[in-house]
């Protein structure tokens, strides 16, 4: 095994850290000795991932190994389970450590302690340094060291925490390559129509350089899909390409509104982190098993159209295309879209988690399935499940023009009100008709609540 210090050749293993920069693991490994850059494509995350995400991540990849390539080396990339890869990579190099960043997702956490498990019978150490966040899961707890159910709470007692600064990419350093059993970087195949954002470290960095120029109006236009005035850094955080410890650390420099309200999206994606954490069974189960009670309806005809956009209520059929044709959606999209299936069609939420995590290219577990709970009224710091959007009124209010639903639904691009078209312009664009009624469907939804309260 390898000491401290020693000239030892060591494994870098990316995951959710695909960058160079502000990568606590990698100037580890760099202080080991010659360094084996290694990525695994693990099926049991390339299988259920949709078009855009294998794309994103495979520009993803793409962008680090050129960052190495720089520095004269590569990225290693092998296929196959992890627990018998990257032994197999470590024993190639004759490597001492394995370093990564912390994994706290319930797979990861899995698939980390048998990896941990199969290098330690060879002699081999897993190094931990760091993790995809500013404060690790778990180091924010009550009084009574308990994990935080509340997002205000956890968001105080999180900035109370603070966080280590950034740290730059290593210098000098050596590189190692796998001789044999490498593959080539995945090339997927796009569906017509799909266009993605540029991945990479670069991008994310001229993303991020982009955003801070105009941060101080986040709070004021945020909401607002006709805008482009979200962040846009969501699959840059989610694939690791940028590290929060950055983010915050520029955010940190500015007094406005603005910057404040973005730090404390930072601080939800955390607590969400937290959350699924301790409590690894609500990715697929309810935080709040009373939920589990309500009836639902089975996913047919109106899941499709749901899917499809094709409901006949404009904004969520904008959204459900932007997905489609971009693996993002608007964030107050999202939660209409989520509101509208799970309290208009009665459809259980876990149906529709599991369609963004197919497309979603900043699909995050923790983030996505906590979200689509509070939308379902079953998550931590839930909204009261009665808290039922009207996405006619929703786009009314935060589409006012009808821009953001004429882009995506442009059928309905001469229709005189786009959020409400009449039976004349929806027959005229061959647009559908509601597939329920709103005051019905929420009558409904609110009647199956009393069955559980």
């Amino acid at each position: 095994m390898a000491t401290m210090g020693a000239a030892t050749p060591a494994v870098m293993w990316f995951r959710r850290d695909l960058r160079l920069s502000d990568n606590p693991a990698l100037l580890e490994a760099v202080a080991d000795g010659p360094v084996l850059a290694l990525f695994v494509l693990d099926p049991a995350l390339w299988r259920p991932a949709g078009p855009s995400r294998r794309a994103y991540l495979a520009a993803s990849l793409r962008g680090l190994d050129r960052d190495l390539r720089r520095r004269g080396s590569r990225l290693s990339v092998v296929r196959g389970d992890p627990v018998r890869r990257v032994p197999l990579a470590a024993r190639a190099v004759g490597a001492g450590r394995v370093h990564v960043s912390a994994d706290f997702g319930p797979y990861g956490s899995r698939r980390d302690a048998a990896v941990e498990r199969a290098l330690t019978e060879r002699g081999v150490e897993l190094v931990r340094t760091g993790s995809p966040y500013a404060v690790a899961p778990g180091r924010v707890t009550t009084g009574a060291g308990a994990a935080y159910q509340v997002f205000t709470p956890f968001s105080r007692a999180w900035a109370d925490h603070g966080w280590r600064g950034p740290v730059d990419a290593p210098r000098g350093g050596s590189w190692l390559e796998l001789d044999e059993g490498t593959a080539d970087l995945p090339e997927p195949a796009l569906p017509a129509r799909l266009e993605l954002p540029e991945a990479g470290e670069a991008a994310a960095g001229r993303r991020w350089r982009e955003l801070l120029e105009t941060v101080a109006a986040y709070d004021e236009e945020r909401d607002r899909p006709d805008l482009d005035a979200t962040s846009r850094m969501s699959a840059h955080l989610r694939w690791g390409e940028i590290h929060p410890r950055t983010m915050l650390a520029d955010l940190a420099r500015l007094r406005s509104t603005g910057a404040a309200a973005y730090r404390t999206e930072l601080a939800w994606r955390e607590f969400f982190a937290d959350v699924l954490w301790a409590r690894p069974e609500t990715a697929r189960e309810y935080l709040r098993p009373a939920f589990a009670r309500m009836r639902y309806d089975e996913p047919g005809a109106r899941f499709d159209a749901w899917r499809e956009g094709r409901t006949g209520f404009p904004l969520v059929d904008a959204g459900m295309r932007q997905l489609r044709a971009t693996g993002w959606m608007h964030n107050r999209v999202r939660m209409v879209v989520a509101s509208f299936l799970v309290k208009d069609l009665h459809v259980e939420w876990r149906h529709g988690a599991r369609h963004f995590l197919r497309w979603l290219v900043d699909g995050d577990l923790a983030s996505n399935q906590q979200n689509w709970q509070w939308a379902a009224g079953s998550g931590v710091d839930a909204a009261p499940y009665f808290r039922i959007f009207n996405p006619t009124a929703q786009g009314r209010r935060f589409d006012p023009a009808g821009d953001y639903v004429r882009r995506w639904v442009p059928e309905l691009a001469a229709a005189a009100d786009p959020h409400d078209p009449s039976p004349a312009d929806r027959a005229a664009a061959g647009y559908p008709e509601a597939v329920v009624d709103h005051a019905t469907e929420r009558r409904e939804a609110l009647a199956r609540w009393e069955e559980i309260r």
